[in-house]
């Protein structure tokens, strides 16, 4: 799970910010062909990542899906089909996935090639559906701080 920054203590942690990180952590672990998931803020700041990322790899991850959000983003507003739902690169050996969470924060998955995108996609709309409840604006800026 994500751990607070260096000299945080741990009791200094909001619940909230602890659940959304295990949140977050669970995802990876209990669905099917997710290899690892980062929860971005939408200055493109990592807020949780699941637990078997280095954090250096996920901090990268973070700039990657804010600015694959972004270029989604300016796709529609550039043409008439809407806001962007999923953003989807497929790999060699995997997929990354990338979805809105709720206004400030989205979800990066990366997958396993074997993976079955529609599962991963329901499970990415249900965490997202999960998350929008308890995620503020002020929990974001803590989990920023936290991660």
């Amino acid at each position: 799970m994500t751990k607070p920054a260096p000299g945080t203590p741990l009791a200094s942690v909001s619940a909230e910010a602890q659940n959304f990180n295990w949140l977050v952590n669970r995802f990876a672990q209990n669905t099917a062909g997710a290899i690892a998931a980062i929860a971005v803020s939408a200055d493109g700041l990592l807020i949780a990542m699941s637990s078997d990322m280095a954090r250096s790899s996920a901090d990268r991850l973070a700039a990657i899906c804010s600015a694959m959000l972004s270029l989604a983003n300016g796709v529609s507003e550039c043409h008439p089909l809407g806001l962007p739902d999923k953003v989807i690169i497929e790999l060699e050996q995997g997929y990354l996935l990338v979805c809105t969470i709720s206004i400030g924060c989205s979800l990066g998955v990366l997958a396993s090639k074997s993976a079955s995108l529609g599962t991963i996609a329901y499970e990415m709309a249900m965490f997202a559906n999960r998350a929008t409840a308890v995620l503020s604006p002020q929990l974001i800026e803590e989990l920023k701080n936290t991660v």
